[in-house]
């Protein structure tokens, strides 16, 4: 009989080992079922982003339009009638909310906000009509984005800035070894955060 004593039982380490990387498949997963959830928010707020970053070179929230009209009917003298006149041809929606009147020209406005206009030549019976109308996505978007509805959506806000910190960070350990952040990880975040902080030392920043 061989009474030679067993080799060392490898299966507690090995098991051991496991338990410990068990943590990472619940992050990746809490980090897909997050990033899924996020993606709705994230794509309004990037594209209202871009929209908003360029505000100097165009008008995100409405798309501008100018166009000359015959009218088909003379124009009455009392403004009121008038404005409802071509309010009804033009197919404005608005409410005339101002009007002036000379001897050649009567200049209708709509809208609460003026955004329709309308300069009618007494004479000839044309209309120039310019206003703007909004660009429904992004208006939206820009409204959500700058939190302009305040109330509840500041908490909508905040809870979106937290699962972005959460993706982050999570995204920061998905990875072990030479691909996670104790191997190229961390050139990579030391670059992201790099940006920012060369952009501040070049310009200046908030005092610059």
């Amino acid at each position: 009989m061989d009474e030679s004593p067993h080799p060392p039982s490898t299966t507690a380490p090995k098991a051991k080992a496991k338990k410990k990387r068990r943590w990472r498949p619940t992050l990746r997963a809490l980090h897909r079922d997050v990033g899924y959830f996020a993606v709705g928010l994230t794509v309004i707020y990037a594209l209202s982003g871009l929209a908003v970053n360029h505000i100097a070179d165009w008008e995100p929230n409405f798309d501008e339009f100018e166009r000359t009209v015959k009218l088909e009917a003379d124009i009455p003298p009392d403004d009121a009638a008038a404005g409802a006149l071509v309010a009804r041809e033009l197919e404005i929606e608005g409410a005339l909310s101002d009007s002036y009147r000379t001897e050649e020209e009567l200049e209708l406005i709509y809208g609460a906000e003026g955004t329709r206009q309308v300069i009618v030549n007494l004479a000839t019976g044309e209309a120039l009509d310019r206003g703007r109308e909004p660009r429904f996505f992004l208006r939206v978007a820009n409204w959500l984005h700058l939190n302009r509805g305040k109330k509840a959506w500041t908490y909508v806000a905040d809870g979106y800035a937290i699962f972005l910190l959460f993706l982050a960070t999570s995204g920061l350990f998905m990875l072990p070894g030479k691909k996670g952040l104790r191997g190229r990880g961390w050139v990579f975040v030391a670059l992201g955060i790099a940006v920012p902080a060369a952009y501040v030392v070049l310009s200046g920043g908030p005092g610059g």
